[in-house]
């Protein structure tokens, strides 16, 4: 059996946000930073990378330049080995992560590697999942795609942006769980390295169905070539999204936020670490930034320093239990 804790709990909280003053730090960024968003362009962790280094630049808390640079493959396990070999004492660094990145340090994905070999910055909002097919798709519901996994579980193949058994995988397998779909080992999920492709799959007409995060599809929803099916979330998304049911309307209990962040590397600076930390909480407080948030269906979720370190720690935990729960690890 599932257990009892609901992802809405292990995500969502009405944790206070501080609004931090803008101050002088021991630390000054060089004049430009890289981002490393771990999946080809397109996907979520380019997004995250781009749109945070985007108005890092317009509010000029980095001189220079934000360079996004796209490291994919294992699920994130490349960038976060490169981060930890390579770049331990870089204080111009940080990598876009996410509840994908939790996922698979919680399965032991990453060999060798734990969450303590990083320093865990802090949340810019969650971007809830999503279950959507092409346009030209025989299934109009999510209700309909239930009915065929349960009458064969193998007959309805999903495409995501994380590795298999990750986070987009593990959103096809809890709310497959919760329609009271059997068999769940035998759905078919094919990883691809970002949600671009595996959109590009679906609209394509040679996958069946995407799972990924709403941020990613609305190029394709706009252009009308896909249809999302439901969100994973408690109620409807605020426009330009109000239109998508969600899964608890179609009488599927799944909820599935992703919530979005960074962290930087482990023996970067003390002072360098306090001043992304301070960054990313003022930021998040920037009409800009709530800009970006609304454009793109994030919901507010923020943590930031040691309540974001131990947030990471008290979810790996959750999600390894999960894992073993839904037969994905043992």
């Amino acid at each position: 059996m599932l257990n009892t804790f609901s992802l809405k709990s292990l995500l969502i909280s009405s944790a206070a946000v501080l609004t931090v003053a803008s101050q002088a730090y021991a630390y000054e960024p060089a004049r430009s930073a890289e981002c490393i968003a771990p999946a080809n362009p397109g996907g979520g962790w380019d997004f995250t990378c781009r749109s945070v280094g985007k108005v890092l630049v317009d509010l000029e808390y980095i001189k220079g330049n934000v360079q996004t640079v796209n490291m994919s493959g294992a699920g994130g396990g490349v960038a976060f080995a490169h981060t930890i070999s390579k770049r331990a004492k870089d204080d111009n660094l940080i990598v876009a992560a996410s509840t994908a990145t939790t996922t698979r340090l919680a399965q032991g994905q990453f060999p060798g590697m734990s969450a303590d070999q990083v320093k865990w910055v802090g949340t810019l909002g969650a971007d809830y999942g999503i279950i959507a097919v092409g346009k030209d798709s025989k299934y109009t519901s999510l209700t309909q795609v239930m009915e065929a996994l349960k009458k064969d579980p193998s007959s309805v193949k999903f495409a995501g942006g994380s590795a298999s058994g990750g986070w987009d995988h593990l959103k096809v397998l809890m709310t497959a769980q919760k329609a009271n779909v059997g068999k769940l080992p035998q759905v078919r999920y094919l990883a691809f390295s970002g949600g671009s492709e595996a959109l590009v799959q679906v609209v394509g007409g040679h996958v069946d169905a995407f799972t990924g995060d709403i941020s990613e599809v609305k190029g394709f929803m706009d252009s009308g070539d896909l249809r999302v099916l439901a969100v994973l979330s408690e109620a409807r998304l605020p426009a330009p999204f109000d239109s998508i049911p969600t899964a608890m309307e179609q009488g599927i209990d799944s909820i599935a936020p992703n919530w979005r962040g960074f962290y930087v590397p482990g023996n970067a600076s003390s002072d360098s670490y306090d001043w992304w930390v301070n960054t990313v909480d003022e930021l998040y407080e920037t009409p800009e930034w709530k800009d970006v948030m609304e454009k793109n269906g994030l919901i507010p979720f923020h943590k930031s320093g040691t309540e974001f370190d131990q947030f990471v720690k008290n979810q790996t935990m959750d999600i390894r239990i999960l894992s073993q729960d839904i037969g994905l690890i043992k």
